[in-house]
C-alpha cells in the first residue's frame, strides 16, 4: 500500500508545461490571496514544513536576500507553509521578510502541488511537506519545479536556473 501512495504522491508533481493548480490561501496580513491575483505575471512559489525552524528561516532569508534579482527578472516571490497567519506574521516580522506568506493549514494546496506526502526523514518514511518550489509563467503554466529541495543554496540554484533558461 506504501509503494502506491508513493507513486500517487510522484503522480502529483507539476512539470513544465502543466497548468499551476490555482488556490486562495490566507496571507500573514490576514488578506486572502490567490494564485490568480499573479495572472500576467511570473510567480515562484515555493513551500516550506515550518516556519522559524533554522532550515526554512535560512531558506527564507536566502529569498530575501535575493529579492532584487528575482524582482529584476520580473519574478514575484510567495512562501506557502502549514503554518497559521499568525505564526506567519510572526516569521516576516523576526527576519525582515519581503515576499507574501501563505496559510495552508489544510495542506491541499500543498497535494495539488505535488508538495505534500511521503518523504525520507532521518531514514523513516513519512507524511509531510516536501520542500518545493515551482516557478509558473504569467499564462499561468509551469516553467519549472524543483522537488525535494535543500534548504541551503536552493535559492541559487533557482536563480542559476532562471538566468540560463532566458
Amino acid at each position: 500500500m506504501a509503494d502506491n501512495t508513493a507513486s500517487a504522491a510522484e503522480n502529483a508533481r507539476l512539470s513544465p508545461g502543466d497548468t499551476a493548480p490555482g488556490f486562495t490561501l490566507t496571507a500573514d496580513d490576514g488578506t486572502e490571496v490567490s494564485l490568480s491575483n499573479y495572472a500576467g505575471k511570473r510567480v515562484l512559489v515555493y513551500f516550506y514544513p515550518r516556519a522559524n525552524t533554522p532550515g526554512c528561516t535560512t531558506q527564507a532569508c536566502d529569498f530575501r536576500d535575493e529579492s532584487a534579482l528575482f524582482n529584476d527578472a520580473g519574478i514575484a516571490v510567495v512562501g506557502i507553509s502549514p503554518d497559521k497567519p499568525e505564526k506567519l506574521a510572526k516569521f516576516r516580522e523576526d527576519h525582515g521578510l519581503n515576499f507574501t506568506l501563505l496559510s495552508d493549514p489544510s495542506k491541499e494546496t500543498m497535494a495539488q502541488w505535488g508538495a505534500f506526502g511521503e518523504k525520507k526523514n532521518y531514514g523513516k518514511v513519512v507524511q509531510g511537506v516536501i520542500r518545493s518550489t515551482v516557478l509558473v509563467g504569467p499564462d499561468g503554466a509551469v516553467e519549472n519545479a524543483w522537488y525535494n529541495v535543500r534548504a541551503k543554496g536552493h535559492v541559487g540554484r533557482v536563480l542559476r536556473d532562471v538566468n540560463s533558461g532566458e
